[in-house]
């Protein structure tokens, strides 16, 4: 653990434009541009808004790492999504990757939590709040601190627990009392869910100004997620042939311990579910599509984000070039466009309203193509999620199609031909490929995977320009969260009616069919189409200890390998077919390889600079 004598509110003030909430009431609007002692600071309740401010920006990036690391995907990083079986990479060249890092995601900022404890000293010895304030301060810097050590235990089971304890360290002391053991995987989310039942006491209970801060159900949903966490790990790897686990149990949670994680995971969602001011957004139930894209992506009037890292303009840095670098090039505002997609691995997945089996029709049970009179007609009738997550083929966008067509299919002497041009290209009138793409070539700003991003695309005016960028905020907890955590928690209980009542509640929203039973691959299922981009869906295979099996590395794996879907024009003069169009299912050119998740990538590795620091963490298993 990093540990210093140099007391950090006398240069962390300078810092606060770091910050990704601006717009929150003017509480991170702090811009001191002067060095203050610490007494200083903890004498003006603006300053010390400033430094709490400051914390809630660095929850996004490793610091100190070149390239930088993030702490999981965010939309500030456009390249995370690409990586998993979500989105893919369209820009430039192909992407190699193919095994997961063993440091990614990791987060180890024992220097962040000094800080934070530094702050909780100087709040708690204030003279300049009242005491109602004082456990307002705390609870929320509390919250942070928890949230710092969840994103440590996802990644790297049990760590060291420091408390509130604020280390000095000078030249010649005896550094072996700031040499703490990491504490095991199941004491972690113990002290993680502890804090959060003891800091929603000391929260408000009503929402705030873009879900930006954290009050009393943030700290609820995490306790929630944390239950669930450990309930699935105590559950789930121990299942496996060969338990991951290390002899002192930082990594591995005894089975038996899974009830009554499932059981606070229920009881903490369930609070959320009944009492808190958020509930499921339906406020268009004539456009089921439109309505989930709100849910998630505007914050007018939102009464389902209850905490989401908030870009707000104006304001020195707090806007985010998700939309600027992902829009369609029929509506790019600037010369940026097209960066990912997503992957048909993904779109796939998401059911029909009457056939759980999401497989568009791309051909007959004779083998001949399926024609279609729109490219959108074969979306039909599917989970409404998949609009309001995926701008898909002539889907509007903005009020405009957005046109995408790989090339045309020439009938040709009994046989189809494939024609395909430059981006925008005609022939005899008729479009051959859109300028949207896809193509499979190495083109800059062209589609690749057959689909665009609609979650978090944002619609003003502007919001795609390299001046300007977009306020779109990114959700870290939204209602339905709390309901499909209730849904798990009730299934792996027993509880089936409580479970199918609380899934089909999600499931209705969406405009599909209703489950009679829940089991665990509906669990799956429901939480890869609900959250999708939203920094789920590696986090959860992984605890259910699926990743090794979904992310398999073999060739042509139906979801290891990376999957896109062409649309063609059909030319077919004098035919009935003429005119319409048909799908062709590729492998994603722009990735080379299906992704290969082994199991050392259960847990991130220890850098040994840690160990040679303190010799008293033990590696995890496979190092």
């Amino acid at each position: 653990m990093k540990k210093s004598s140099i007391s950090i509110f006398k240069v962390l003030v300078l810092a606060v434009g770091l910050t990704s909430f601006s717009g929150c009431s003017n509480f991170l609007e702090r811009e001191p541009d002067t060095i203050l002692p610490e007494e200083d600071i903890f004498g003006d309740e603006i300053l010390i808004q400033s430094v709490l401010s400051n914390f809630y920006g660095r929850l996004t990036n490793v610091p100190n790492t070149d390239p930088v690391i993030t702490w999981g995907q965010h939309i500030a990083n456009s390249y995370q999504y690409t990586i998993l079986d979500e989105a893919g990479k369209s820009d430039g060249g192909p992407d190699v990757m193919q095994s997961y890092a063993n440091n990614l995601w990791r987060v180890y900022d024992y220097e962040l939590i000094r800080n934070m404890n530094q702050f909780l000293q100087g709040v708690r010895a204030t003279t300049a709040l009242d005491d109602e304030r004082k456990l307002l301060y705390e609870g929320e810097v509390r919250f942070l601190r928890a949230w710092v050590y969840f994103n440590m235990a996802r990644g790297m089971g049990g760590m060291p627990i420091v408390g509130d304890e604020v280390f000095d360290h000078h030249v010649g002391m005896d550094v072996t009392a700031l040499q703490y053991p990491r504490s095991t995987e199941a004491g972690i989310y113990d002290y993680i869910i502890t804090e959060c039942e003891t800091i929603s006491t000391m929260l408000d209970d009503a929402r705030n100004t873009n879900s930006a801060r954290a009050n009393k159900w943030v700290a609820l949903m995490l306790k929630a997620r944390a239950a669930i966490y450990a309930g699935s790990l105590a559950n789930y790897n121990n299942k496996m042939s060969s338990p991951i686990r290390t002899a002192g149990g930082e990594v591995g949670i005894a089975a038996n311990l899974a009830e009554g994680y499932y059981e606070q995971a229920l009881t903490a969602a369930e609070d959320v579910i009944q009492n808190s001011p958020y509930s499921l957004q339906m406020r268009n139930a004539e456009d089921l599509q439109r309505n989930f894209y709100e849910a998630v992506s505007v914050k007018d009037g939102n009464t389902e984000v209850i905490w989401a890292r908030d870009h707000k303009y104006p304001g020195t840095g707090q806007q985010v070039n998700f939309t600027t670098i992902n829009i369609p090039g029929s509506h790019a505002e600037d010369i940026d466009r097209a960066y990912a997609g997503p992957l048909l691995n993904l779109v796939e997945d998401y059911e029909y309203a009457d056939n759980r089996n999401g497989d568009i029709r791309i051909r007959d049970a004779q083998g001949d193509y399926v024609f279609y009179d729109s490219p959108l007609d074969a979306f039909a009738n599917k989970d409404a999620r998949l609009g309001g997550t995926v701008i898909l083929p002539n889907a509007l966008f903005k009020g405009d199609p957005v046109t995408l067509q790989a090339g045309q299919k020439v009938w040709n002497n009994g046989a189809w031909q494939t024609v395909t041009g430059a981006p925008g290209s005609m022939q005899g009138g008729r479009l051959v490929t859109a300028s949207n793409g896809p193509n499979r070539t190495n083109d800059v700003y062209i589609n690749k995977t057959g689909f665009f991003f609609r979650k978090f695309l944002d619609e003003a005016s502007g919001a795609s320009t390299r001046g300007r960028n977009s306020e779109m905020w990114f959700p870290r907890f939204r209602f339905a969260e709390a309901v499909l955590i209730a849904a798990e928690a009730a299934m792996e209980l027993g509880r089936q009616p409580v479970a199918v009542e609380y899934i089909n509640q999600v499931r209705e929203r969406a405009g599909i069919q209703p489950l009679a039973s829940v089991t665990l691959d509906d669990i799956i299922q429901e939480r890869r189409v609900e959250f999708a981009f939203e920094d789920h869906r590696y986090w959860d295979l992984k605890r259910f200890r699926r990743a090794h099996i979904v992310w398999n590395g073999e060739v042509n794996s139906p979801t290891a390998q990376q999957w896109a879907l062409f649309p063609y024009l059909v030319v077919a003069p004098g035919t009935a077919n003429d005119g319409k169009y048909v799908f062709d299912r590729l492998t994603f050119s722009n990735s080379l390889h299906p992704r290969f998740f082994e199991l050392r990538n259960y847990y991130n590795f220890i850098d040994l600079e840690w160990q040679n620091a303190n010799p008293k963490i033990v590696l995890n298993p496979f190092q």
